[in-house]
């Protein structure tokens, strides 16, 4: 009996006709060819940059190095703040076991958030390649673009000897094939990012406003880097001369996107104003830590709550936080305070007390603009008498002043190089807030997905 549905039609299948299996057939091998065709378009997301070369793509490529520069400074969570992390500026108040540990100071290896911040600094340099090569072919003329392109890779480099162990693997991205990098000592890597922004000041030479703002942020970073090898001298002949008013910034909007720093640290609370005492009662001593929550410092205004009523992402840490940032604050990469805190630091060394505290005092008295703070003028500095008390203070302000931009890290690791300090005496210690206590790092790690480097055996060592 044949089945049919309700209109009465049958169910039964139909035997094709000879005529209507090879049409079928001919339609199935068209949409076979069809297909094939589809699949051999190329991906317009893949862009060989050997095809940039007109003088807007070079302006493009450019700008999308600057991009990713941003994301190594305040628009991404940076080594910026995992640094500030490591050391004493910020205090986990996160759900995240990444931050946990790295407050900690024991982060692992295969860290998810080290590992994007390390790849965004690789990613930061060779796309700052890719502009240098695109400008040289498209846009000769752009000379500070050029500069900035420098900056960017000479930055990356002072930011990845300043943050992360020794063996820091240094490649080429841009050879065909990619070129796996050779491990290198924090020392090389300095050097590096010396001989990149010494590059970038022969291109900032102009008179035009851009040229000469890439001129004094180049010099600025030239002068971290001289520090990071002790070249004293090279530092302080760097910033000579460099107004304190100055800055070159990393800004954010609706479309480029937010501050990172305020969006972790006060929209999301998983960082909290680090201190020297810790834990809701505030009962827990770190030794070593500064108390940046509890100073009352004109520079660093903190809310410190004494109850639960500001929990942070985890929902038990009362979170001191900071307005120093809005949601679009541009962030000082470099500043005209950075030269100061370098001059200051030079005539310390020099011996020159003198010099050293009318520095110092002279921006207490007339505090620059820090994100969205302005502070009140600050009572003089005294001298402490001994040149150790002095070395402490001289760290104490700069930590103050630079709050937040990535410095903390690399300044606690050069007291152990260059002043004598030691990890026990520099870094936190102690009773974590979390459980445990304080390990033993002071760097970050090179992370496990470097390891597909064959170069690459893990850090050479953790020395500072």
């Amino acid at each position: 009996m044949t089945k049919t549905n309700s209109t009465g039609r049958s169910l039964m299948p139909r035997r094709l006709s000879v005529s209507m299996t090879l049409a079928l057939t001919l339609t199935a091998a068209g949409c076979q060819s069809a297909n094939d065709k589809f699949l051999q378009v190329t991906d317009p997301d893949i862009i060989d940059p050997s095809a940039v070369v007109s003088p807007e793509a070079a302006v493009a490529v450019a700008n999308g190095a600057i991009a990713t520069f941003r994301l190594t400074t305040g628009a991404g969570e940076s080594s910026w703040l995992f640094g500030g992390l490591l050391v004493d500026e910020w205090s986990t108040s996160s759900t995240f076991i990444q931050n946990d540990e790295t407050d900690q100071r024991q982060t692992a290896e295969f860290n998810s958030s080290v590992t994007g911040q390390l790849r965004n600094l690789y990613r930061a340099r060779t796309r700052a390649d890719q502009g240098i090569a695109a400008l040289k072919t498209g846009r000769p003329d752009l000379r500070a673009l050029m500069a900035e392109m420098y900056l960017t890779r000479g930055y990356s480099e002072l930011q990845l000897a300043s943050d992360f162990c020794n063996g820091i693997p240094i490649g080429n991205g841009n050879a065909t094939p990619p070129e796996d990098g050779t491990p290198r000592s924090v020392a090389e890597v300095f050097a590096l990012s010396a001989a990149s922004l010494d590059t970038a000041l022969t291109y900032a030479n102009g008179t035009d406003a851009a040229s000469v703002l890439m001129n004094r942020a180049v010099r600025v970073a030239r002068a971290r880097a001289a520090l990071g090898v002790g070249d004293f001298n090279t530092a302080g002949t760097m910033v000579a001369g460099l107004p304190t008013a100055f800055a070159y910034q990393h800004t954010f909007s609706t479309v480029a996107g937010t501050n990172t720093i305020w969006s972790q640290a006060l929209s999301q609370r998983r960082y909290s104003v680090g201190d020297s005492v810790e834990g809701n009662s505030r009962n827990i001593l770190v030794r070593n830590a500064l108390p940046f929550a509890s100073a009352r410092d004109p520079r660093l205004p903190v809310v410190t709550p004494t109850s639960g009523a500001i929990n942070g992402q985890d929902g038990l840490t009362y979170t001191r936080t900071t307005t120093m940032w809005g949601q679009f604050t541009p962030v000082d990469v470099v500043n005209g305070i950075d030269a100061r805190m370098v001059e200051a630091e030079v005539a310390l060394k020099n011996g020159n007390v003198t010099t050293w505290l009318a520095i110092h005092n002279a921006l207490r008295a007339a505090p620059p603009k820090l994100g969205d703070i302005q502070p009140a003028a600050m009572a003089p500095l005294v001298d402490p008498g001994t040149d150790a008390a002095r070395v402490q203070l001289q760290f104490r302000e700069k930590a103050f002043w630079t709050f937040g931009r990535g410095q903390r890290l690399g300044d606690m690791r050069r007291l152990i190089r260059q002043y004598g300090r030691t990890a026990d005496n520099t870094f936190p210690q102690g009773v974590h807030y979390k459980g445990g206590n304080y390990a033993g790092d002071v760097n970050l790690p090179i992370v496990t997905d470097e390891r597909n480097n064959p170069n690459f055996k893990g850090c050479t060592n953790r020395n500072p």
